[in-house]
């Protein structure tokens, strides 16, 4: 089997690549080790900055995100016991995000390469990628014990912290960067309003809380919690009572809770590897780093990336010009660190870190305070937020 671009891994980041290719009429293939029901599943954050909208619009695959989304054009930040609204619009001269789960983009996508013809193999074993330092790349993979191979001119690593790709990397070429932190995060998901119309970020002595939403009917909270936590040791009831200590008396009061759908603790950790590619491997996504979900980066860096990758790859195709795959990684990470010190400086500034006592609570809420009433400082919280550009 033969293809131009072979992808290992279906997530966003794989399927939005793979669709804006299969646009441009080049050859791809996909690959996962699991299946498309699996994949579906898995719940994730949806913050969606206005780049990676424009990218699902350009993959055509943008309809039922615009139909459905929840476009926010301010989130809030509490602390002392009171809210204070960033204008996210205002601030950055009209941008804003849009509420719109993971999980569904990474359907609508699925949905998309369907409809176009796109070839996925899921249910991949064992694959691995070969002969990327060279000018003949290969995968191969097993599918009911049976070993298969796919030629291709590039192969894209798309498959996570864990995949094949990065792992594959001889250990002399490549610089990992990494920061654990001392806490996770208790996530519930649950069928109730969401207290807000927008997000709630909010700073206690407590520790951290967030205020999320999926759609105006189903809504996404989260606490900080000691890493040594295990989701089945809380109750509901024991959530619900944690998070109307973490917030403001008047959205205290206004929660409305009910059963749990999902509950879960995510740990916390900045990762970055460098490069971005070797030779004829390029990784992308959670492959090639991870930050805290405290500045809802993830998702949006995985579809930068893409973003630098396919402008490098259709200039390969269609100009016979390497300028913009040879550029990819240097492009990439430039955007990366950036989103990974936000991310950072936000987990930093919200959670509550023991070690600090109360002299570092006193900071937090002094930094706090100056950034809700510096036009300044919320400008350059509001741009971040929304996403730099590309």
């Amino acid at each position: 089997m033969r293809t131009q671009v072979a992808i290992i891994g279906s997530g966003p980041s794989g399927l939005l690549l793979g669709q804006l290719l299969t646009n441009a009429g080049i050859e791809n293939i996909v690959l996962d080790r699991v299946d498309r029901n699996y994949i579906l599943g898995r719940i994730r954050a949806g913050v969606l900055e206005q780049g990676t909208v424009g990218l699902l619009d350009e993959a055509k695959a943008g309809k039922r995100m615009h139909a459905e989304g929840i476009v926010h054009e301010g989130t809030s930040l509490a602390f002392n016991g009171t809210h204070h609204r960033i204008d996210l619009k205002e601030l950055t001269g009209g941008k804003t995000v849009t509420i719109y789960g993971q999980t569904e983009v990474t359907h609508d996508l699925m949905d998309r390469r369907s409809e176009t013809g796109g070839a996925t193999i899921y249910n991949a074993k064992n694959v691995q990628p070969h002969g990327y330092e060279g000018d003949r790349p290969y995968i191969t993979y097993e599918m009911e014990g049976i070993e298969h191979r796919i030629d291709c001119d590039f192969i894209v690593g798309c498959d996570g912290y864990h995949g094949p790709s990065r792992a594959s990397v001889p250990e002399n070429a490549i610089k990992t960067y990494e920061k654990i932190y001392p806490f996770g995060w208790l996530g519930v998901l649950a069928d109730v309003p969401p207290v807000s119309d927008e997000l709630i970020y909010a700073n206690h002595e407590r520790g951290f809380a967030l205020c999320s939403m999926r759609s105006h009917t189903r809504s996404r909270y989260y606490i900080q919690c000691p890493s040594s936590d295990k989701a089945e040791e809380w109750s509901d009831d024991g959530f619900w009572d944690e998070l109307r200590r973490r917030l403001p008396k008047e959205q205290a009061e206004s929660l409305i809770t009910g059963a749990s759908i999902e509950k879960s603790i995510a740990p916390l950790r900045s990762f970055v590897a460098e490069p971005m590619r070797f030779g004829r491997l390029f990784l992308a996504g959670d492959a090639a780093h991870i930050v805290p979900p405290t500045g809802a980066k993830g998702l949006n860096l995985a579809a930068s990336d893409v973003h630098y990758l396919f402008e490098g790859l259709r200039e390969f195709y269609g100009e016979g010009s390497s300028a913009g795959i040879d550029d990819y990684s240097r492009r990439a990470l430039a955007r990366v660190w950036k989103a990974v010190r936000f991310s950072w400086s936000m987990t930093m500034l919200l959670h509550r870190f023991p070690e600090n006592g109360e002299f570092g609570q006193k900071i937090q809420e002094a930094e706090l305070d100056y950034l809700v009433h510096s036009r300044a400082a919320s400008a350059a919280l509001a741009e971040n937020y929304v996403g730099l550009p590309f």
